[in-house]
């Protein structure tokens, strides 16, 4: 078997929201206010509180998948003000429309990873830096001016100008079609980077990428998926619980290459 070698790629893209932006503490810190309306008699009362986180990131997760299927050319932040309605409709209480706008547009204050900005800094000694994201341009505008500020990428492709969601494979279509066009870099140069093993991992092994990343954040109940239930679809060269320590491993790798 052919070893991993991390200085054999010229990119890295990334996954952004769940591999260096820590989406599930965000928005379950958005979703936590609506307890205070829960009916009373409601199943949720008679749960712990991490029961609760469970169910309301389980809910957003299955809601936010299903709505990207139905409405592929919606904006990202439209698509939550969606997601943020079913979710208190699950939970039987009636939010208005600037609640749900005002939840569709806070994404740019979903904290960063603490490792993720140092990380990504060091990472881009060494590769082309390519953040390939379900979401609008102005919500990644936003992050990168708050959590992301001092990351620098190369290239932001995102669902909005794409005109479809990951995992649907039009998405890495065009991060291949356009990583060659503007750095003629070819599908054999990227190495993915990503925490969802469906929506990112899965994906790149169906359509023939090198070996990906997997950053696995110590699980998370939105998107990750179990690795031994799916280890005969993904192609993983390298699993970090951070990508802290992904760059400790990027920096050994050159250094011994030199």
């Amino acid at each position: 078997m052919t070893s991993f070698d991390l200085t054999s790629y010229k990119a890295l893209s990334f996954d952004i929201y769940a591999t260096l932006i820590d989406w599930e503490t965000g928005i379950f810190g958005q979703l936590l206010p609506l307890l205070s309306r829960l009916p009373k008699g409601h199943s949720l009362w008679s749960k712990s509180l991490a029961d609760i986180r469970d169910y309301l990131l389980t809910r957003y997760a299955a809601h936010e998948h299903r709505l990207e299927i139905q409405y592929p050319n919606e904006k990202y932040s439209k698509l939550l003000s969606m997601v943020y309605e079913n979710v208190a409709a699950d939970m039987e209480i009636a939010v208005t429309s600037s609640e749900s706008e005002a939840f569709g547009g806070a994404i740019g204050k979903w904290p960063a990873f603490e490792d993720t900005v140092a990380a990504m800094q060091k990472l881009g000694k060494y590769y082309k830096l390519i953040a390939l994201s379900n979401v609008d341009k102005v919500s990644f505008a936003n992050t990168l001016r708050g959590p992301l500020n001092g990351v620098k990428f190369d290239a932001i492709y995102v669902a909005e100008d794409i005109g479809t969601y990951k995992p649907d494979p039009n998405n890495f279509h065009y991060l291949v079609e356009h990583a060659n066009q503007e750095f003629g870099i070819q599908k054999s140069d990227i190495c993915h980077t990503a925490q969802s093993l469906p929506f990112d991992i899965i994906p790149v092994a169906a359509m023939g990428f090198r070996p990906a990343v997997w950053i696995s954040r110590g699980g998370g109940r939105m998107g990750m998926g179990d690795l031994e239930a799916v280890k005969d679809k993904v192609n993983i060269g390298a699993t970090y619980q951070t990508l802290g320590e992904m760059a400790i491993a990027v920096e050994a790798a050159f250094g011994k290459s030199e």
